[in-house]
């Protein structure tokens, strides 16, 4: 007979159930406080729907409104020091921690909001409007609503798109030694997204105190949960991931305080991470003012039912019961809070002849503030002495690639406290699968962070790290190609993050990856994506071609307060050139090419493992060779690229990778659009062909560029 033996999870799952006795014993200014937020916050998206219904929020109004009570139970239970992030249906959360934040002695819901509240009440709903005065200056909306200094650190418009970052802020609260938490907030259908999913279990393999609240308002859009999942009692998903988990009902607000206050209690303790889910109700349809009912995805019975349970209605009830308040006080406090928001309005609308309303012109952002911001402005270089080839002091002497980049790694984690990296296998392997992190690991086992498969968790989470501001994160992709699985951190996330929050904010991020084509790997581990990465804004883009500047530009990556991706190609990582002898810390000039080959007759252009190709093919071309060591928009050094030109009338961009992704293409078409007067025909291309190299040898030649192929083209141009 079979033995079938019960196994019992590692962690608690329980139910959290408030009883009468637990209202009694939560304290009456806490009790005053949680009506205080909670009417206001119901005031103000009243107020946004009554905006939207008049057309004057341009974009999504998500209502949170039945929904309060989750996230003002949940915020009372933290610190002011303990940060949060939040959903594309996130008002009400940030609201809650904002509020906190400029009351944290309490909110009194029978006095008159504070200039301070009422201020933030202001700002909000500017921003939602899409105004200057906002805290994006209108540019985030609705969904991406940020306060960092109230620990408000971004809602955010991806489903599930927040949740890495989440645990960024939670690893960085534990390596600085502090007892300090970070909640996520998100929703039923994001509680299916990989990138949750993947941030549980590192979350859980490194013990962050990181809660995962789950707001179960039982649909995405329209599909209810017992649809999407076999599991509705999305808590459970704790149980797979040894996460400790509570679930509650969302719509009492002393019961979602009491659940949080335990799960706080069990991160500040070192337990790891919660999830903590609250079921709870969004009375409105997906977007704008109606119910659900009137787009026939749920009954009108079923919206009763929940409104009956009002989380408003159930504090009320016991405040009168407790005689803390008066039902008229209550009532008068709801007037209040609709007082509030109607002169909040006020301060940002105003008649026109027709009888409606508009939003005052004098508030709108000025259009030419459209693009300030994707990038910092460099301020952080002020009084950093550059060097280059040319100009260095110190000796140089040959060596081979891979040492230089293990090399300048290993000064900067020895020098710079705050430098931390992590990767699949970085900290074995004797430095990674190629060596780059050598012996970091043993020197510094609290920073070199060896990773689970899963990029976009890791990717996220480092942005997380980038955000909080207080180290910096070196992320390793074993293969470029990987950068797709984390599409969504590298491009939604943390190359949007500065400009979509205001343009001002810091993202301290930089991120290793190998071009591995002609090494045999195939399709899915050899593409170059210097192309894609020069159309996603944000970003900037680094690829060294020698040792010298390898050291160099890293220097500069881990300096510079903008995204950084480092492109390395594994060719180079054995090849052999100067480096530096025992000078690892200087930078080079951010937006500096360099002139490999000088010459009158064609500008070459390239980069990477391309630039030695280019110059092999060259022969007694009279060619000028220009190696662009930075790739994006905002870095491209016109001037040495112009000079040339004007001198040359003829343009070759040489690279290796496929043409569909091509980095030339863009460049091409800005040269000609800039230089069109000096050039004597059109500027000319070298890439591979539009497939993929593959793994037959013969194949991967045939697809990608190499010395043959700018030979030809030379011969072409010249002849």
């Amino acid at each position: 007979m079979t033995d079938h033996n019960r196994l019992t999870p590692a962690s608690d799952w329980v139910e959290l159930v408030a009883t009468d006795a637990d209202w009694d014993e939560i304290a009456p200014d806490l009790l005053r406080t949680m009506l205080g937020q909670l009417v206001l916050i119901r005031g103000f998206e009243q107020y946004v729907l009554e905006l939207a219904g008049a057309g004057l929020v341009h974009g999504p109004a998500h209502s949170s409104i039945g929904q309060e009570g989750a996230a003002v139970g949940s915020v009372l239970a933290l610190a002011d020091g303990d940060v949060i992030n939040g959903s594309h249906r996130g008002h009400h959360q940030f609201l809650a921690k904002t509020l906190a934040h400029l009351a944290p002695k309490g909110l009194d819901p029978t006095e008159e909001p504070s200039d301070e509240i009422r201020h933030l009440l202001l700002r909000t709903l500017a921003e939602i409007c899409g105004l200057d005065l906002g805290f994006s200056h209108g540019r985030g909306g609705s969904m991406h609503l940020q306060w960092k200094a109230a620990g408000a650190m971004g809602t955010n418009a991806i489903v599930g798109g927040g949740v890495p970052q989440a645990a960024g802020f939670a690893w960085a609260h534990k390596q600085a030694g502090t007892d300090r938490v970070s909640v996520t907030y998100f929703g039923d259908g994001a509680v299916n997204i990989g990138s949750t999913l993947e941030t549980f279990n590192l979350a859980s393999a490194w013990r962050l105190p990181v809660c995962f609240f789950i707001e179960n308002n039982q649909y995405a859009v329209s599909t209810h949960v017992a649809e999407a999942t076999g599991e509705p009692r999305l808590s459970a998903r704790g149980l797979g991931f040894n996460i400790r988990s509570w679930r509650v009902d969302g719509m009492d607000c002393v019961a979602v305080y009491l659940a949080m206050r335990e799960a706080v209690a069990h991160m500040r303790n070192g337990g790891g991470p919660t999830i903590v889910e609250a079921d709870t109700y969004r009375y409105f349809h997906q977007n704008g003012g109606f119910a659900g009912s009137a787009f026939g995805y749920r009954s009108k019975d079923e919206e009763k039912h929940w409104r009956q349970r009002d989380p408003i209605d159930q504090l009320a009830e016991h405040l009168v019961r407790r005689g803390v308040l008066t039902r008229p006080e209550i009532d008068a406090a709801v007037q209040r809070a609709a007082r509030t928001m109607a002169l909040v309005g006020d301060e940002l609308l105003e008649d026109v002849p027709d009888g409606k309303r508009r939003i005052k012109p004098s508030l709108w952002p000025d259009p030419s503030f459209a693009d300030v911001g994707v990038r910092g402005d460099l301020s952080e270089f002020a009084g950093e002495s550059f060097v280059d080839r040319d100009t260095y002091p110190g000796e140089l002497a040959e060596q081979t690639f891979i040492d230089a980049v293990a090399g300048v790694m290993a000064r900067r984690m020895e020098t710079d406290e705050t430098v931390v990296v992590m990767g699949e296998d970085v900290h074995r392997l004797k430095g990674g699968t190629n060596g780059a992190t050598r012996g970091l690991k043993d020197r510094f086992p609290d920073r070199v962070l060896g990773t689970p498969i899963s990029e976009n968790a890791f990717a996220g989470l480092g942005g997380g790290i980038a955000l909080d501001g207080r180290y910096k994160p070196v992320v390793e992709f074993m293969y470029a190609d990987f950068m797709w699985v984390a599409a969504d951190q590298l491009f939604n996330q943390i190359g949007k993050a500065r400009h979509m929050f205001g343009g001002t904010g810091a993202v301290p991020f930089v991120l290793r990856s190998k071009v591995a084509m002609g090494t045999g790997y195939g399709s899915q581990h050899s593409m170059d994506p210097a192309g894609i990465f020069a159309t996603a804004p944000g970003w900037r883009i680094v690829a060294p071609s020698t040792p010298f500047d390898y050291v160099g530009l890293m220097n500069s990556a881990l300096r510079c307060q903008d995204p950084v991706v480092v492109l390395e190609h594994v060719d180079l990582y054995t090849s052999r050139g100067e480096g530096p002898v025992d000078n690892l810390d200087y930078c080079l000039p951010v937006g500096k090419a360099a002139v490999r080959r000088t010459g009158s007759a064609v500008t070459v252009i390239s980069y990477l493992a391309m630039v030695d190709l280019v110059l092999q093919a060259v022969g007694d071309v009279d060619a000028e060779v220009i190696d662009l060591r930075w790739l994006d928009r905002a870095s491209i050094d016109w001037d040495t690229i112009g000079t040339s030109i004007r001198k040359t009338n003829n343009v070759l961009i040489a690279e290796q990778g496929a043409l569909g992704t091509s980095y030339g293409g863009w460049l091409a078409d800005e040269i000609q659009r800039r230089f069109f007067d000096w050039l004597d025909q059109p500027v000319q291309r070298v890439t591979g062909r539009e497939s993929s190299p593959t793994i037959s040898k013969v194949l991967e030649r045939a697809a990608i560029a190499g010395v043959d192929e700018v030979t030809a083209k030379l011969t072409e141009m010249t002849r």
